[in-house]
């Protein structure tokens, strides 16, 4: 018996090593496989319509072709870009001074923006005004929003930036609504002060999330919206709020926990105004009652809050009303100024199913291109060489190459005009 058991006794650490190993080797896949790591990095993929601008843009757009490269340790997981962007927002984030300006609109309602001056000369030399739409419950004050607006002023751009109504913590409503989904009468108060005060300027409409939906929206509206807007940019919307509902209540790439977070979020912008949105005031909405103030409490996904809360500020008789509505699916067709539609493949807000619309529209418009790059998240699209991202992210560089380029090639344009012009004359 000792024999044999001194001949089994060595056996012994070599199963422990290979316990040992095999849990490592897990862990290395887990984390290879959280991380992405095996995802190549790529050119973003372009769906456009072959045409003399689409040429000029490839040609002055270095971005568009040229390789998106995130940070090397997490940067091809859509879920950490994702969660950086809202815990950190940017990197060593400037502070750009920008002035206050309030708006009051026809319900009492009182809309603010923050107006920054460009700070050198804009690349063709004219007046050039980036009006900015930010993401669902966000402000000029955000990270992501002060990064991109000191860069674009770098470059010669004004930019106006306009705070969702309710969101801003220290600005009261005056009127018992707040922002919504596809409410655009902010953001063309905004536009309209712009135009007005800046008689020679021309535009960029810029549109991030939420905001992107807002912007196509607003343009797609009225033709006379699209009068001195040279371009229009949206950023990592969704398209189809009616479409993405039903992949927001699903867990695949986690989107019901961020559902949930956002609806968390929500609920605490509107009840920090709940005494104007549901106190004793003869202005609120017939609709709006002390139950839904109640059904807010327990909510727990966007779709509820929608339902029991924002629809009403308009007046709409369901959620499906509401989504259908408020999107700017149905307007996207009637914007005839280049529109950049930029998504990432990684998003795990915006289903891969909602990508087959600006697919689809770019494949039809002349005027419209979609960029798709494998990674960046929602608002993330970092850049780093291993472990710590740029101040500036991908996102902040290609916006503003592109509004470059469409103000050299409307430039250009012009100069072709007058110049066939002279010589018409001298005939």
């Amino acid at each position: 018996l000792k024999m044999s058991a001194m001949l089994e006794t060595p056996e012994l650490p070599a199963v422990f090593d290979g316990v040992k190993l095999a849990a490592v080797a897990a862990v290395l896949y887990v984390i290879v496989r959280c991380l992405n790591l095996k995802s190549p990095t790529a050119p973003p993929e372009l769906i456009y319509q072959d045409s003399a601008l689409a040429r000029f843009l490839l040609k002055s757009c270095p971005l568009l072709t040229k390789e998106y490269i995130p940070p090397l340790i997490w940067g091809k997981s859509g879920h950490i870009q994702t969660a950086l962007y809202g815990k950190m927002g940017r990197v060593r984030s400037p502070h750009p001074y920008g002035l206050r300006k309030y708006l009051t609109m026809p319900d009492g309602a009182t809309a603010t923006f923050d107006l920054f001056e460009p700070r050198s000369e804009h690349c063709i030399g004219e007046d050039v005004t980036m009006v900015i739409c930010p993401g669902i419950a966000n402000h000029s004050e955000k990270q992501y929003i002060r990064t991109f607006v000191d860069y674009a002023q770098k470059n010669g751009y004004r930019c106006a930036v306009l705070n969702h109504l309710g969101a801003l913590p220290n600005i009261e409503l005056t009127s018992p609504r707040m922002f919504t989904y596809g409410c655009t009468w902010e953001f063309g108060a905004m536009v309209n002060y712009i135009k007005k005060t800046y008689p020679q300027t021309q535009l960029v409409v810029v549109g991030f999330s939420l905001g992107g939906n807002i912007v196509c929206k607003y343009l797609g509206e009225n033709q006379a919206n699209q009068e001195r807007v040279l371009c229009c940019v949206s950023v990592c919307q969704g398209y189809s709020a009616l479409r993405a509902q039903e992949t927001f209540m699903q867990w695949d790439q986690c989107r019901r926990f961020y559902n949930f977070l956002m609806a968390d979020n929500m609920k605490k912008i509107i009840l920090s105004h709940r005494q104007v949105l549901f106190g004793d005031n003869m202005k609120k909405p017939q609709n709006l009652s002390d139950a839904d103030l109640s059904k807010l409490y327990t909510a727990t996904s966007l779709m509820q809050i929608d339902d029991n809360v924002m629809r009403k500020f308009h007046g709409y008789n369901s959620l499906k009303e509401y989504y259908e509505e408020e999107s700017c699916l149905h307007y996207l067709h009637r914007i005839y100024v280049p529109l950049l539609l930029v998504n990432a493949a990684d998003d795990p807000l915006v289903h891969e199913s909602l990508l087959s619309i600006p697919r689809a529209l770019s494949e039809k418009r002349e005027n419209v291109m979609h960029v798709l790059p494998l990674h960046g998240g929602h608002l993330g699209f970092f850049e780093g060489s291993v472990l710590f991202p740029e101040p500036l992210t991908w996102m902040d560089k290609l916006v503003v190459q592109y509004a470059n380029a469409i103000c050299q090639w409307e430039k250009t344009k012009s100069q072709c005009s007058d110049t066939e012009q002279a010589v018409s004359g001298q005939e």
